[in-house]
């Protein structure tokens, strides 16, 4: 006869894991918690949602400070974005006028490396994006590059155009910061001329950086960057 689980008494199967029954009881318990805390969370979005469905993560976040606080909730705005990401309740951009992404060109496009990857330090991956600012009639172009794990900026240029140039006066003060050549640093972004330029390419190759970017067009894919595009064009009080 076949022993099967149910069979064997708790004690026993934490002996065979290693682990006591008082930690399994506590890590069942807080899976449970955060399982509820993320539920009660979701519910309250949608309810704010239903009023303002263009609402976006930083507003939500200030909005949802005394629910939080109510139900002792301690969870960031970094936290709420990848919530919101896993529920599939990112509001989607409405379609820009300004283009900042030519993918229609000649050059090599790179598959996708991120979508399982999580990193666990600093300078392991990179994603870049472009955004504008507008001022008055004219147009003001920032390439940005933001390491996925800390969250900083690593990179960035203002430019007057979106010429190749610029977005590569982004990525060199980027690698400057690095004190040595990386081994595993994965540089991901969309499937902009100025990302799949010859010269952008060798910069990165030399730098023994390897080339990830986006293959569906979706912003999602790229939802880092996208957050950080977002943060800088709301913060922004240029007009």
């Amino acid at each position: 006869m076949k022993t099967t689980f149910s069979h064997i008494g708790l004690a026993k199967l934490c002996g065979w894991f290693g682990i006591t029954r008082q930690a399994y009881y506590e890590n069942t318990w807080k899976a449970i918690n955060i399982e509820n805390t993320h539920y009660l969370i979701i519910n309250q979005v949608k309810k704010i949602r239903e009023k303002h469905p263009r609402l976006g993560t930083r507003k939500l976040f200030d909005m949802l400070q005394s629910f939080f606080t109510e139900h002792q909730i301690k969870l960031g705005r970094d936290g709420l974005f990848n919530l919101l990401y896993t529920n599939h309740l990112l509001v989607r951009k409405r379609k820009r006028k300004v283009r900042t992404t030519n993918s229609y060109h000649r050059f090599r496009k790179y598959p996708n490396l991120i979508r399982e990857f999580v990193p666990t330090a600093s300078n392991q991956l990179w994603v870049s994006d472009i955004t504008y600012w507008k001022i008055a009639d004219k147009y003001l172009y920032i390439s940005f590059i933001t390491d996925v794990y800390s969250h900083k900026i690593v990179g960035y240029h203002l430019a007057k155009t979106l010429k190749t140039i610029e977005s590569i006066k982004a990525v060199k003060m980027a690698l400057t910061g690095l004190k040595v050549k990386p081994k595993q640093l994965i540089h991901h972004s969309d499937r902009g001329i100025q990302y799949c330029s010859n010269t952008y390419v060798k910069l990165l190759q030399d730098y023994n950086i390897k080339i990830s970017m986006t293959e569906n067009g979706d912003p999602l894919e790229n939802a880092i960057a996208e957050r950080i595009n977002g943060i800088i064009k709301e913060g922004s009080s240029l007009k």
